[in-house]
């Protein structure tokens, strides 16, 4: 089967050919491009094409594709079995290794998606403080429960969506949104309604409206109000967990929130996502307490195999942390030289291992997105999302994206393309 056949087949049977907005390449043109197999660095279509690939399944496969150890756990866990709704030894094993790693979680509760850990935690901060409200930041997107649709990135902002239809104003009153880094802001919505917020949840480093810029200082800041009004601190590391360093971006920072999400990385790439914290706190869950969450495929074995593996490669491989945060400000200033050099007015943020490109012309993302497509170089299909690199991309790799880069921006600065919005 080819791309195309693929693609028709897919428009035929799922909701505009894809299963998340963004795979469907509204603001970049063009069909999406099918993936039939990834190794390493790079991902090959159904026409055999292949791919350097920066947006590593949205930032879960920091090992890159076909881990052999991940996918050897994966092989022999599910020779025992695919899934058995009882506690099974891996997902204790993956909960301890969690939790030697980040000190400040004591007990853990794994869930199948980033989006189930953030709402089993905004439950847990609501059922701890017997308060309502929660602040979010204006630009940040915690999954798609319908109070975390307000104001949110990722797929929302690539479509220019203030909010998801099918929310009712009921389900988002309780929602309170905030401008990162604005403190003045927070002091405002504190002294309003400091008495009903049970929390506030804040990604250490944004990675779903572009990169946005960690802010210690107002994270610090948070810490302080948040214990001052008796509110609980949740930190969503579903992109940030042990992306920076062999941990969490908590522990980098040296920041201690009350809650931390995890998601992605630790899955090894399949369905995962987790909330832990305290003893104390963690216990008002069921069957301990009386915060309830459950799920059929909540430790899966074959995920937990996969994370273990994952967590125990990257804990060989600590010191290559420092390589990957070094080829990333080294293709970011790189491409921000060319862009210089050619005239073209770019802003690209980067922190560690991640980065995002945007254009002040809204529309030279769509080609350059395209030119690098031509060139072997697969972006994430959005300005609003971000890019990645892994362990697996070689200096080589770094190279050929920058040359490719630099055919995109030369294309870009003959042409004359008309400002304009993101078509839909």
């Amino acid at each position: 089967m080819r791309n195309k056949e693929v693609n028709k087949f897919a428009d035929r049977v799922l909701v505009g050919g894809v299963n998340s907005p963004v795979r469907a390449f509204t603001c970049v043109g063009g069909k999406p491009i099918p993936i039939q197999r990834g190794r390493g660095s790079k991902i090959y279509d159904y026409d055999g094409r292949q791919y350097l690939d920066y947006v590593l399944s949205f930032g879960a496969l920091i090992l890159g594709h076909s881990r052999p150890e991940v996918i050897k756990g994966i092989k022999n866990a599910a020779g025992f079995g695919v899934g058995f709704g009882a506690t099974n030894i891996s997902e204790v094993v993956l909960a301890k290794r969690i939790q030697e790693t980040i000190p400040l979680i004591k007990k853990i509760r794994f869930v199948s998606s980033g989006t189930e850990a953030v709402m089993g935690a905004i439950r847990l901060a609501r059922g701890v403080t017997g308060k309502n409200k929660i602040i979010k930041f204006k630009g940040s997107y915690h999954g798609h429960a319908d109070y975390l649709l307000k104001n949110a990135g990722s797929g929302l902002a690539t479509l220019g969506l203030p909010a998801s239809k099918g929310v009712p104003n009921d389900f988002i009153r309780h929602t309170l949104i905030a401008r990162y880094g604005d403190a003045k802001q927070i002091d405002k919505i504190f002294a309003r309604f400091g008495s009903d917020i049970a929390a506030v949840i804040v990604e250490p480093v944004g990675g779903n409206d572009g990169v946005i810029l960690p802010d210690k200082t107002f994270l610090k800041y948070l810490r302080k109000q948040t214990k001052k009004f008796n509110a609980l601190l949740i930190f969503d590391e579903v992109i940030t967990g042990f992306r920076f360093h062999y941990g969490s971006a908590a522990t980098y920072f040296g920041m201690q929130p009350d809650i931390i999400c995890l998601g992605k990385i630790i899955g090894g790439g399949l369905p995962i996502g987790a909330y832990g914290a305290s003893k104390k706190i963690m216990d008002h869950l069921a069957p301990l307490g009386g915060v309830y969450q459950a799920s059929t495929f909540s430790g899966n074995p074959i995920v937990m195999k996969a994370g273990i593996n994952t967590l125990k490669v990257l804990s060989s491989l600590k010191n290559n942390y420092k390589y990957t945060k070094k080829a990333t400000a080294y293709l970011v200033q790189s491409i921000s030289s060319e862009a210089y050099k050619h005239g073209i007015d770019l802003t690209i943020k980067h922190f560690a291992s991640m980065f995002s490109i945007r254009f002040k012309n809204k529309d030279y993302f769509k080609i350059f997105h395209r030119q690098l497509l031509n060139k072997e170089i697969y972006l994430a299909p959005s300005e609003h999302e971000s890019n990645f690199l892994s362990f697996a991309h070689t200096n080589k790799d770094i190279e050929k994206t920058i040359s490719a880069v630099k055919n995109a921006l030369i294309f870009l600065a003959k042409r004359k393309v008309k400002y304009g919005k993101c078509r839909l």
